[in-house]
């Protein structure tokens, strides 16, 4: 469980993994719900949906490798381009929540958040070790001075 507190390359394949997962039964649910009403759009519905996944799957395969770079090169300006690419995630899940369509869709968008949420809090801390160990509180170096004197 240590190593949770600052892997953002394993959160961000958790998160990968269960959005993949999620979008794939989502957009599933959306795709039959709308062959049931229009048999005739189904088809331009299905391929719609297929689009919408590959460019989601590339987005977070995108964001897993930026957060495999940060927490592999100890890089605070990767930590912080990976905050940045979460913060927005959060954003369109928060909007995606407030206009859900269906309850897969809400969950997923749930989901979304609070994993951007996890990451972010990973990254922070990743970012606040500047390249050292990533611990709970930082020390300074005035109170090592005090101690050694």
């Amino acid at each position: 469980m240590m190593k949770f507190k600052y892997e953002t390359g394993i959160a961000t394949f958790i998160q990968f993994v269960t959005l993949v997962l999620l979008n794939v039964v989502t957009g599933t649910v959306s795709t039959v719900s709308a062959c049931r009403t229009d048999s005739g759009g189904c088809i331009g519905d299905l391929l719609l949906a297929l689009i919408f996944f590959l460019l989601i799957t590339g987005w977070f395969a995108c964001v897993w490798m930026l957060g495999y770079a940060a927490q592999e090169f100890r890089s605070r300006r990767l930590a912080y381009l990976l905050i940045g690419a979460e913060v927005l995630i959060a954003m369109v899940a928060l909007f995606n929540a407030r206009h859900h369509t269906d309850i897969a869709s809400l969950i997923t968008s749930l989901v979304d958040f609070a994993l951007a949420v996890w990451v972010i809090t990973l990254a922070y801390r990743l970012a606040r070790a500047d390249g050292g160990r990533v611990v709970k509180k930082q020390r300074t170096r005035t109170r090592r001075r005090k101690k050694n004197a």
